[in-house]
């Protein structure tokens, strides 16, 4: 790692860690007896341990390579590997890429060339330069490989798919980190399988999911089979990072100078209005928009894709709000029901926008790690937007826990997880104990049902001082303004 910080010109952090090395080691008694201090001890030989493949629909669905076929044909996986994909800001390291291009180059030793629609997406304009400098780009583009920007690109559905029409069911595999339903190409269909960049090569020479590079082979030229080699790559370029092409614009000297005008009917931008700050008082009378149904990521509740053309217009994108997410009290992905009104499988953002419109804040209610996936920050500036006032779930995912704190959205976990199943779609909400809000201190949930009964439980969440004046602010954006007038 040293090396590594050396390399992309932070040596002074790369200092400062060895320097303070042995507080950042294991400690010597843990390591010696780990089984007093862990509840479980799990030992993994990294001599025996196998490339993976994870996916459809989920990166925590893993099998290792060699019982991906026997998978494939249980559950009727497509065979054919219509597109692969390596890059984007994950595995794209000097060291992935040039792995990849082993890979292609033992290729083109054999005559051989990608069976798969095979892209390329460099993770930086720094990694980019580098690699055309040094030669691993024409390697992948001379299997097949088209190279497209230094952006996120398919892997947040920024692509536009030819090779398939509507919801077509097809295999896809990716070097990327994320491979929820929908998210890569919009298809529900489509089954997004994750390997490494140097597996998804692979996969591409030989066009098919079922293939094994550990075991299976590859017809050459004059029909003789062919066996890749294990990949091997240079972990930093030896002549150092090529920083390419500069793309920062530095801001002007003057600010207070600078008239940002945007269009009043544009549809792709829109100034932002700073979201209200805390009233001063406990929250009361909140409906239920929405109690998730398991997986419940930040494509769920505010998918990509072709929606990312309103990223700069948060009232339009906002329409796209919880509309992949499954909602206990409605059927399909999408749609809740209207207390107000009693209108059923309304799209969730409608039902949101009218409760914000008579002046009712709402709650929505997730399961297990509530948020997975990207750091969206428009699955909470969305939520915010049209109403939200709170999130209370099992568990959240770190990162959306975070990005509700900084919209001013209260981010709670149920104290006790069964609390969840007292939720009902037509309660009132009020969450108490607000003017005493404090770090580690829990608040208190109140139900009350239709039937006029009541439940309450109690409600943990994780906001340290600093981000209990960004709710009492209204947004952390809010408060940086406030310290900055």
């Amino acid at each position: 790692m040293a090396t590594y910080l050396k390399a992309t010109e932070r040596a002074e952090v790369a200092e400062l860690a060895q320097k303070y090395a042995e507080h950042l080691r294991a400690d010597e008694g843990v390591a010696e007896a780990p089984e007093k201090y862990f509840d479980e001890v799990i030992e993994i030989d990294l001599s025996t341990l196998e490339p993976h493949v994870v996916g459809p629909f989920t990166p925590d669905l893993a099998r290792p390579i060699s019982a991906l076929k026997d998978e494939a044909a249980e559950k009727d996986y497509p065979d054919e590997l219509k597109v692969a994909l390596i890059g984007s800001c994950t595995n794209s390291s000097y060291e992935d890429i040039g792995r990849a291009a082993n890979v292609a180059q033992q290729a083109l030793d054999k005559n051989l060339t990608a069976k798969s629609n095979f892209l390329i997406t460099p993770g930086s304009e720094q990694i980019r330069a580098t690699i055309e400098r040094d030669g691993q780009l024409d390697t992948l583009t001379a299997i097949g490989g088209k190279v497209l920007a230094n952006a996120c690109g398919p892997c947040i559905g920024q692509w536009r798919r030819l090779d398939v029409e509507g919801d077509t069911r097809n295999s896809i595999i990716t070097s990327f980190n994320r491979n929820f339903s929908r998210r890569n190409d919009g298809n529900a269909s489509t089954l997004a399988f994750i390997a490494s960049p140097e597996i998804v090569t692979a996969m591409a020479l030989a066009g098919r999911l079922t293939f094994n590079p550990i075991t299976d082979t590859l017809e050459g030229e004059g029909g003789v089979q062919v066996k890749l080699d294990p990949p091997v790559a240079d972990e930093l370029p030896a002549n150092g990072f090529d920083p390419g092409v500069s793309g920062y614009e530095a801001p002007s000297d003057d600010p207070a100078a600078v008239t940002l005008e945007v269009a009043p009917d544009s549809e792709r931008l829109q100034l932002l209005t700073p979201f209200e700050g805390w009233d001063g008082q406990d929250m009361g009378d909140l409906l239920v928009l929405l109690k998730a149904d398991g997986k419940c990521t930040t494509d769920h509740i505010s998918p990509a894709g072709p929606w990312l053309r309103f990223r700069g217009h948060l009232d339009n994108i906002s329409d796209n709000m919880f509309i992949g997410a499954n909602n206990v009290f409605a059927d399909g992905p999408g749609n809740g029901v209207n207390v107000l009104t009693g209108d059923t499988e309304v799209n969730l953002s409608k039902i949101a926008r009218h409760y914000k419109a008579e002046g009712y804040g709402w709650i929505s209610v997730g399961d297990e790690n509530y948020g997975e996936g990207s750091s969206r920050e428009h699955a909470a500036m969305c939520p915010r937007h049209l109403g939200a006032r709170a999130v209370i779930v099992r568990s959240f995912a770190r990162i959306h826990e975070t990005n509700l704190k900084k919209q001013g959205v209260l981010p709670l976990s149920f104290a006790d997880p069964s609390d969840y199943e007292k939720v009902r779609g037509d309660d009132r909400v009020a969450v108490t104990g607000l003017t005493a809000l404090a770090p580690g201190v829990p608040l208190t949930v109140v139900l009350t049902h239709a039937d006029g009964t009541e439940d309450s439980f109690e409600a943990c969440h994780t906001m340290s001082d600093q981000q209990i004046s960004w709710f009492q602010a209204g947004s952390a954006l809010n408060k940086i303004a406030a310290l900055n007038q």
